[in-house]
């Protein structure tokens, strides 16, 4: 909920309140949503009540009409109003900044230990992709295979079974791509090692050298072939010779369908362009492209990446990793309207034939967005491992060591006994997170210097009318003082200001 400028070269940037209504997402959605409803509503069908709740709420995000906190200085009694969020997960760029934010800083600060840390990035057939969008408890199984496969190549690979040796990950569940396609793949943060217990009970760090292409290449082959067998257990997918196929049943009353199936092929999903390739603008491909360095291998649809890595010391780097795979779906910066009123936007990264935009009519970009927001209940942050809630060894690896607690707590960092339950589930602030992401310290008076703490919190809707016209006939006042006044002059004269021969003209 905010925005940031800079106050001058190397300052650090002043808080200002985000104003919705004046961005170009939030007026689309105003202005769109309603018709494409509508136009739905002509068909006989209409949006389940989760993805309606997404796009309501997002119309109140960071509106003053819609509550408030009221945060003062206690020194010089300075005063702003703080907007509430919609806390929606599905495309809101303001709320999804503050849980990137808040996210990123969790992993870091109480999850990841200083170790190497690698991410592994699993994609899936455009099919795999629509069952896990219909299904996300079928996601969560296979999530499941993927880690399983994933940890036992890593303990093998340090020289130890999966009874002497464990490692963990966090993965983040991603439902997007940089073409507002719907794209669930996982972004995996794996330790690059194991852990092992020593002869003392200490549990010691083993590393293990980055994958090879002719190992990314077996994994890939083993994931596709594991996830498919398991598909075919629960009757879901059936092979030949030569193709799958997925067996679904599918409600003519299921509206989401549809628009699910639309985004993940890139098609339109309404309007009379249905079914036809969304427009996109291509350049020129890139020919200094060398896809031979990446650590990346391809099988069946499926593609694994492993090329990015942090060092043990590089908690900066890490955590700019955590935001970016926690990072909202939708940049305002990239979203921009044509000549002829469509939507046009940018990809992040031109892909390999040269598209750099894609081209949306304003009812299908709202039928891309309401394919974005996920079915309620679905967890889009899995710890695995070591790291996992439930492990005996999470309270000894992890910086904040919280977990079971240990049967003999001599051989783990006691640290955790000295506090609180409080401080060992303390939150940041949302003032921390802007001072951690932005250098913006909002706990700080800009006026005196003074501490800001919140003073109330505002939902009566008779009181914010009241509160808010307050303000608005303030400014305006402020506003007719400032154009009623005359222009600046110099001062005027005095005998002071001149010698003895010039006094006498005041006499």
């Amino acid at each position: 909920m905010l925005l940031a400028r800079n106050a001058g070269k190397g300052a650090a940037p002043d808080y200002q309140r985000h104003q919705p209504e004046q961005t170009l997402l939030y007026q689309i959605i105003e202005e769109y949503y309603p018709e494409f409803q509508a136009s739905l509503e002509a068909n006989g069908r209409t949006l389940p009540r989760y993805v309606q709740r997404e796009f309501e709420d997002f119309l109140t995000c960071g509106r003053l009409e819609f509550g408030f906190m009221r945060v003062r200085c206690e020194d010089c009694k300075y005063e702003r109003l703080v907007a509430f969020s919609c806390k929606r997960r599905g495309f809101c760029p303001s709320f999804g900044a503050r849980r990137m934010a808040e996210s990123a800083a969790l992993l870091v600060d109480e999850v990841l230990p200083q170790e190497p840390m690698r991410q592994w990035v699993l994609s899936f057939p455009f099919q795999l992709r629509f069952l896990f969008a219909s299904y996300p408890e079928l996601m969560g199984q296979v999530l499941g295979i993927v880690y399983r496969t994933l940890s036992t190549h890593l303990i093998k690979k340090a020289g130890f079974t999966k009874t002497a040796a464990q490692t963990g990950a966090v993965t983040l569940i991603q439902r997007f791509g940089s073409a507002l396609n719907l794209n669930i793949h996982f972004h995996m943060l794996f330790l690059d090692g194991v852990y092992a217990e020593d002869a003392y009970g200490k549990m010691r760090f083993h590393r293990v050298s980055a994958p090879t292409i002719g190992e990314l290449s077996s994994l890939a082959h083993t994931l596709s072939q594991r996830i498919a067998r398991f598909l075919e257990r629960k009757g879901l997918l059936e092979r030949d010779a030569e193709n799958s196929y997925l067996l679904l049943e599918q409600s003519d009353e299921d509206v989401m369908a549809p628009l699910h199936g639309h985004s993940i092929t890139y098609r339109v999903a309404i309007g009379s362009q249905l079914g036809r390739k969304v427009m996109t603008l291509q350049t020129q491909p890139s020919k200094s492209q060398n896809s031979g360095l990446e650590r990346v291998a391809k099988e069946a649809g499926f593609s694994l990446h492993a090329g990015v890595s942090a060092e043990a010391h590089q908690r900066d780097k890490l955590e700019k990793l955590c935001r970016y795979i926690s990072r909202p779906a939708v940049s305002e910066k990239r979203l921009a309207l044509t000549t002829n009123g469509k939507i046009r936007y940018q990809l992040k990264t031109a892909y390999r034939d040269g598209t750099t935009h894609v081209i949306f009519e304003p009812l299908d970009f709202i039928a891309k967005l309401a394919a974005l927001v996920p079915k309620p209940r679905a967890n889009l942050t899995r710890f695995h491992g070591v790291f996992a809630p439930n492990s005996k060894h999470r309270v000894q690896v992890t910086p904040a060591k919280r977990g079971k607690k240990p049967d003999k707590p001599e051989a783990a960092d006691t640290d955790w006994l000295d506090k609180t339950p409080e401080e060992r589930h303390h939150a940041m602030t949302w003032m921390q997170r802007l001072k951690r992401v932005f250098n913006i310290d909002i706990e700080v008076c800009e006026h005196c210097g003074g501490h800001v703490k919140v003073i109330a919190s505002i939902e009566d809707p008779d009181i914010i009318e009241q509160i808010l016209k307050h303000l608005k006939q303030k400014a305006a006042k402020a506003d007719t003082n400032h154009h009623t006044q005359p222009p600046e002059r110099a001062p005027p004269l005095t005998p002071s200001l001149f010698g003895p021969s010039q006094t006498r003209l005041f006499n």
